[in-house]
C-alpha cells in the first residue's frame, strides 16, 4: 500500500513571530511619535493665536476709530442737516477734532480749535462731541466734508471719514417758448429752460394737460406726430407739424426737490393757400405793369419835359450916342436922359 507523504506541520510557522506583527509594532511607535509632534505643534499654534488675539485687542482698545450713520446725506434748501461723525473707540481724553470742507479750490476749515468758521460760522454747531449740524442749508453748502480726529494717547492716533453732502434746490418756473402759429408741414421747435434747480432739472411737456411721451409711437394720440423730445434740454422739435399737433402746450421742470410749470401757451397750425398766394403775386405784377406803361405814355406826351418860363423877358436896348437910358421905380419903362454932345 502506497502512502502519500505527510504535509509539513504549520504549527511551528504560527508560533514564529510574523513580519506583519513586526511592521504593526513599528507603525504604532511611529504614530505615537507623530501624535506627540502634532500635540506640540498644536500647542505652539494656540499660543501664537492667543498672542495675536491679545495684540489685536490691545490695538483696538488703544486706537481711535470713526464711523458715520450716513456718508451721503441730502437735504432741501433752507432745511437742517446732520453730518454724522461718531467716535467708536478712543483712549485719549481730549482728542483734537476738525471739520474741513473740500471743494475744487481745495480744503477749508469749518470747525477748528473748537470754533465754527467760514460760511457756516452762524449756521452750524457741533453735537455729541464730533457731529456737525448745519442749519438753514444753502446750495453753496453742497460739497464733501471731512471729519478728522487726532488722539495723541492712542496706539493709532488718527482717523478720518468723508461725507458727501447734497443740498437740493427746487426748480423755479421755467421759461417756455411756444410759437403761436406754424404753417402745415413746416418744422418748428418748442423750448423750455430752467437754471435754478439743483440737481439739474429734467423736463416734461404737456399738450392739453396730457403728458407728451418721449416716443410718439408709444401713444395712439401722438402716433402720427414727427417730434423728438429731450428730457435733458427741454427741447420739443417737430420735423413737420400736422393739424393734430395744434393745442395748448406747457412744460414742467422737476428734480428731487420738487417741480415747477410754465402756464399753457396755444400753438395753431394753418394751411398754406397756394392759389391765393399765386393770385396775389399776379395782381402785384399787373399793377406794376400798368404803372410802368402809364409812366412811358406820360413821357411821350411831354408831361415830364422841362421848360423854363421867364416872367421878365426883355432885351436891353443898345446904348446910342449921347443918350442914356435909365430905369426908375416910378416908371414902368425907360425914360430919356438928354445929353447932347455938340
Amino acid at each position: 500500500m502506497v502512502t502519500s507523504p505527510k504535509a509539513p506541520s504549520l504549527l511551528p510557522l504560527l508560533l514564529l513571530p510574523s513580519p506583519l506583527h513586526s511592521r504593526k509594532g513599528h507603525c504604532a511607535h511611529a504614530r505615537s511619535a507623530t501624535a506627540s509632534i502634532d500635540t506640540k505643534m498644536a500647542r505652539t499654534r494656540l499660543a501664537l493665536l492667543l498672542t495675536l488675539l491679545s495684540t489685536s485687542c490691545f490695538c483696538s482698545v488703544s486706537a481711535v476709530v470713526l464711523k458715520t450713520k450716513n456718508s451721503n446725506p441730502w437735504t432741501n434748501e433752507f432745511d437742517s442737516i446732520e453730518l454724522s461723525c461718531v467716535i467708536e473707540s478712543i483712549s485719549t481724553i481730549d482728542p483734537r477734532i476738525e471739520w474741513k470742507k473740500i471743494t475744487s479750490e481745495g480744503p477749508s476749515y469749518v470747525y477748528f480749535n473748537k470754533k465754527i468758521s467760514g460760511d457756516l460760522e452762524n449756521r452750524a454747531e457741533i453735537h455729541t462731541m464730533s457731529t456737525l449740524v448745519i442749519k438753514n442749508a444753502t446750495r453753496s453748502d453742497t460739497a464733501k466734508y471731512r471729519c478728522e480726529v487726532t488722539a495723541a494717547d492712542d496706539h493709532r492716533s488718527f482717523d478720518e471719514i468723508v461725507i458727501d453732502l447734497v443740498v437740493r434746490v427746487k426748480p423755479v418756473v421755467p421759461k417756455c417758448r411756444v410759437p403761436k402759429a406754424v404753417p402745415f408741414g413746416k418744422s418748428t421747435e418748442l423750448s423750455c429752460v430752467e437754471e435754478e434747480g439743483f440737481p439739474r432739472s429734467q423736463y416734461k411737456w404737456f399738450k392739453n394737460q396730457e403728458e407728451v411721451p418721449l416716443d410718439p409711437k408709444a401713444s395712439p394720440k401722438f402716433f402720427n406726430s414727427s417730434y423728438t423730445l429731450s428730457a435733458e434740454t427741454g427741447a420739443l422739435k417737430f420735423a413737420a407739424v400736422r393739424k393734430e399737433d395744434a393745442g395748448e402746450y406747457s412744460c414742467r421742470a422737476q428734480n428731487d426737490a420738487g417741480f415747477a410749470e410754465c402756464p399753457p401757451q396755444k400753438m395753431e397750425v394753418y394751411d398754406i393757400d397756394i392759389v391765393g398766394i399765386a393770385l396775389g403775386v399776379l395782381v402785384v405784377v399787373v399793377v406794376l405793369l400798368c404803372i410802368t406803361v402809364g409812366i412811358c405814355c406820360a413821357y411821350k406826351q411831354g408831361y415830364f419835359s422841362s421848360q423854363k418860363q421867364t416872367t421878365n423877358n426883355y432885351k436891353v436896348p443898345a446904348k446910342g450916342d449921347g443918350v442914356d437910358y435909365v430905369r426908375t421905380e416910378d416908371e414902368g419903362d425907360f425914360r430919356h436922359k438928354s445929353s447932347f454932345v455938340i
